[in-house]
């Protein structure tokens, strides 16, 4: 089947593409873009007149918790959700029950994403054995697998020598590091950010130097070892700092946000709000400038989701004992483009860059651009279209998010992967 893409302002970063244009999709793949394109046989229209033809978002840091805690999400599930969101390529983390650390789990991942998913889904492998921290996974077996980086994300790797190992033998097998970075002595049990929030509301608080002491060790470690590293879900000033200058010295590192971070304060936890409790925290209004600062200016190159499903029992519970992590599939694009794009911070095509283009660039897959004979993952949608968060409407499992309610713009309205309408005029297909 043929897809016709008509009169839409086609925006495509990696190719230095932005102007209106016809997207003809053929067998799967894009076959051509230009003005007043004809085709025959037979051929599905979209009127895309007054609307944005992007590349399908990549969303390079998501849990779908499939194997073993399918309650709160599982592939089908989560891949569902991802379309709805505009994204049409997603890698999982490892942290599921048994942990991605073999290749009998990754092939099961891929193997059940081709049979149910509604969206391309990349593994991720662990790291270390088990996610314990102790001995390292057989990276090069992850990394024939299928699997497209390792990170034991949910834990930090402690041992310094163990990172530097993991560095060295992800350069051999050419597969990216994700480092989740937390010190977790600093950290010290606590539950939100340290400051007056957490002294009003009697939490413990978690300092900054927890995230920023491992920002800078592992970006040490990569600079002495010539690797490279990516670090995850950056939320203070301190680590975009860290970051900046790094990248000046030339180290091999770049770095990733949530949308949580450049959109709320650790005073969204206020009246004990279990989801707005995440790891690491929310932070600081100056934290949160810190991080468009750092979007701006490139520092953060991308910006991912970490969506976190949990069921409603583990949320709706003492502050204390609720999980950390939220559902952001559905809402990322809408946030970036209502905090971000409307507000000055970005361009809609630096946007797009920062979910599409640099996510596929650091994972080493080919997705996130419009080039002719490129899969047809294409997401469209209103940039000034306004619509209202509802979580009871949202399509993964789990509900756990801060923002019911809030008004945001650019719902994807057509969703196409691998040249399959997968969301049609807003709706699953």
């Amino acid at each position: 089947m043929k897809i016709l893409i008509k009169g839409g302002r086609v925006v495509d970063p990696k190719n230095d593409f932005d102007k209106v244009a016809d997207v003809l999709v053929d067998n799967g793949v894009i076959s051509e873009i230009g003005e007043n394109i004809n085709a025959d046989g037979d051929v599905t229209v979209i009127d895309a007149e007054g609307k944005i033809v992007s590349p399908g978002l990549v969303d390079m840091h998501s849990h779908l918790r499939d194997p073993g805690q399918e309650y709160k999400e599982d592939i089908e599930s989560g891949t569902r959700s991802a379309a709805m969101g505009g994204i049409t390529s997603i890698a999982c983390m490892p942290n599921t029950k048994p942990v991605t650390d073999s290749e009998p789990i990754v092939t099961y991942i891929k193997t059940k994403a081709k049979e149910v998913g509604h969206v391309n889904v990349y593994p991720i492998g662990s790291i270390s054995k088990g996610l314990e921290g102790k001995e390292l996974a057989e990276i090069g077996e992850l990394k024939n697998a299928g699997a497209v980086a390792i990170s034991d994300d949910g834990r930090p790797v402690v041992e310094s020598g163990l990172m530097r190992r993991a560095l060295e033998y992800a350069k051999m097998f050419d597969i990216a590091v994700i480092s989740h970075c937390e010190d977790l002595g600093l950290a010290d049990g606590g539950q939100m950010n340290e400051g007056f929030m957490a002294t009003y509301l009697g939490l413990k608080g978690i300092t900054r130097a927890a995230e920023e002491v491992m920002v800078s060790r592992d970006i040490l470690i990569a600079e002495a070892t010539h690797t490279a590293i990516h670090i995850a879900h950056v939320s203070t000033r301190g680590s975009v700092e860290l970051v900046r200058q790094a990248k000046k010295r030339g180290v091999n590192v770049t770095c990733e946000t949530c949308p949580h971070y450049f959109t709320l304060t650790e005073n969204a936890v206020d009246g004990f709000n279990t989801n707005a409790k995440m790891n690491p925290p929310l932070r600081t209004s100056d934290d949160v400038e810190a991080i468009k600062e750092g979007l701006k200016d490139g520092t953060i190159d991308c910006i991912v989701t970490d969506h976190a499903p949990h069921h409603i029992d583990e949320k709706n519970c003492e502050f204390a004992l609720a999980l950390n992590g939220i559902v952001g599939f559905e809402t990322s694009l809408g946030l970036g483009l209502q905090y971000l794009v409307k507000s000055g911070v970005l361009t809609l095509n630096e946007l797009i860059e920062k979910m599409a283009v640099n996510p596929s660039r650091i994972l080493r897959i080919n997705k996130g651009s419009l080039s002719i004979d490129a899969d047809a993952d294409i997401t469209i949608f209103d940039p000034s279209k306004e619509w209202t968060v509802d979580i009871s409407k949202f399509q993964s499992k789990s509900k756990n998010s801060p923002f019911d309610g809030f008004t945001l713009c650019g719902k994807p309205e057509y969703v196409i992967v691998g040249g399959k309408i997968v969301v049609n005029n807003g709706e699953l297909a």
